[in-house]
């Protein structure tokens, strides 16, 4: 039994497989969750038709499968449920402390552990911290001159008030891209009006969701096995379609930009006849840019004669409404912000402060990085999921998130192997990853001058994405290298 005392901060898909492949390890572990559920952004986000854009068949765990899904692509309530059931499933819940997250974690150069101190004031000692706070946890609010003087109810998509009623209602939408092309729809069917507020318009592909009807779900159940197997099929075909063909759009290939280009602007051309609206709808950078975005029924809705889209900037808000440049008031009743996530600062809820007391702030302050997007030089046995460069553009982030865990597994077996207290990765190991990891992004779309997202620095910098096939990635954090750390003995 190894005898080190592991903390997980946050209860996510991530925190939820650490701890399960931890328990498996034979680790003794404690999970802290702010929230009082687990499930992460997907107890967080429950804004109408919240859903995930990567089929359902992908994007569960690989070690815990389930059949109960309702949809090909599935929805933020199932998701959520199936996060439930992994705490159950695995027996969890020992271990968990719900409402209970990391206020800081303080790495000690004299007893060689950290100390987390708990936002309920409880003190506990690790040996090491995985960090699974995700990326898209803080709503990010824009700086609109007369925000707070909205008469009305105003909420974030990642906060929705469920007290509000929309029936009726003239509703202001700021926000066009993810987060907005799944709530509009539903919207608009109760509101009278809806105003889209669109800063710049998405490259938007086909969903081609589905229903699952409950009897192909009883068909399956009648020969479970065969069942699993096949799911373990059509799982391995979406994986590489998405990690051979779909990565091309962001690789920037000839034919990936053409192909990924004709399938958007079909999709446009198909469902919006309007050539003014779809002027206003086609974007003016390259496909793969920002996220590229999956709908059915985005489009459709914004033929409505309830919905405008409304594409001069916005100059104010005020009691009324919002105020566009051109002078033109727009009366509402409610506002939404479905205005993403604060993501390229990475500024964490909780205060992490390694060794010679520098904080991780301090360490990230020209952009995060870290070494396979998991270790951070001067933060010995402190393990990221979902880390700096791990975020994908075209297949799920739950494979990195599992080759992510296995690696702080192995990681851990190793110090205890080499009867070694911690590790951190060596700067200029970390260094010559991250000026490697650069140099091959700089060959992608995200590289190009006329990209701008949330995937760079101010200066340019890409710190969110991955840069290669997630094949690659799997074959860089294959094993540990005890020769790329400084060793804590």
């Amino acid at each position: 039994m190894p005898d080190k005392h592991v903390v997980v901060i946050g209860a996510g898909l991530g925190g939820l497989t650490a701890a399960v492949k931890l328990q498996e390890a034979g680790y003794d572990f404690t999970l802290l969750e702010q929230g009082d559920r687990v499930g992460g952004t997907w107890a967080a986000n429950t804004y109408p038709g919240c859903a995930c854009d990567v089929q359902v068949a992908l994007y569960q765990l690989s070690f815990a499968q389930s059949m109960v899904w309702t949809r090909l692509f599935p929805q933020q309530a199932e998701i959520q449920a199936y996060a439930e059931e992994l705490a159950d499933r695995f027996q969890l819940r020992p271990h968990l402390h719900l409402n209970e997250g990391a206020a800081s974690a303080v790495w000690s150069d004299t007893d060689k552990k950290w100390t987390v101190t708990t936002t309920t004031g409880r003190v506990i000692e690790a040996d090491a911290v995985i960090g699974a706070l995700g990326q898209l946890n803080r709503p990010f609010w824009p700086d609109i001159p007369g925000i707070d003087t909205f008469k009305g109810p105003k909420m974030h998509s990642a906060t929705w008030d469920h007290s509000v009623d929309f029936k009726g209602k003239r509703v202001g939408v700021v926000g066009s891209a993810a987060s907005a092309v799944q709530l509009i729809p539903q919207v608009a069917l109760e509101a009278s009006n809806v105003g889209v507020f669109q800063r710049s318009a998405n490259w938007m592909i086909p969903r081609n969701d589905r229903e699952i009807p409950a009897e192909e779900m009883a068909l399956m159940f009648t020969i479970p096995d065969k069942a699993a197997e096949f799911a373990a099929i059509n799982r391995n075909i979406l994986y590489e379609n998405a990690d051979y063909f779909f990565w091309q759009a962001f690789q920037w290939t000839p034919e990936g930009r053409a192909f990924f280009t004709r399938q958007a602007t079909d999709h446009l051309n198909a469902q919006i006849p309007d050539p003014e609206l779809r002027k206003k709808l086609t974007p003016d950078y390259p496909v793969g840019c920002r996220r590229i975005l999956i709908a059915d029924d985005f489009y459709p809705t914004l033929m409505r004669d309830n919905v405008d889209l409304i594409t001069d900037p916005i100059a104010e808000i005020v009691p009324e409404g919002i105020r566009t440049r051109d002078g033109a008031l727009h009366e509402y009743d409610i506002l939404v912000f479905a205005t993403g996530f604060e993501t390229t600062g990475w500024h964490w809820s909780v205060d992490v402060v390694g060794q010679g007391g520098v904080t991780i702030e301090e360490a990230w302050s020209d952009g995060p990085e870290a070494y396979l997007g998991i270790t951070v030089a001067d933060f010995p046995n402190f393990f990221v999921l979902y880390g700096p460069n791990t975020n994908l553009g075209h297949n799920s982030i739950t494979f990195m998130l599992e080759r992510q865990v296995e690696y702080t597994i192995k990681a851990l077996d190793t110090l205890g192997e080499a009867g070694v207290t911690a590790m951190a990765p060596k700067r200029a190991v970390q260094d010559r990853f991250n000026a490697d990891l650069q140099a091959q992004l700089g060959t992608t779309v995200w590289a190009d001058p006329a990209c701008n997202s949330w995937y760079k620095t101010e200066g340019g910098r890409i710190t969110q994405n991955w840069s290669d096939h997630t094949r690659a990635y799997a074959d860089a954090v294959a094993a540990v290298d005890l020769k790329d750390y400084d060793l804590v003995m």
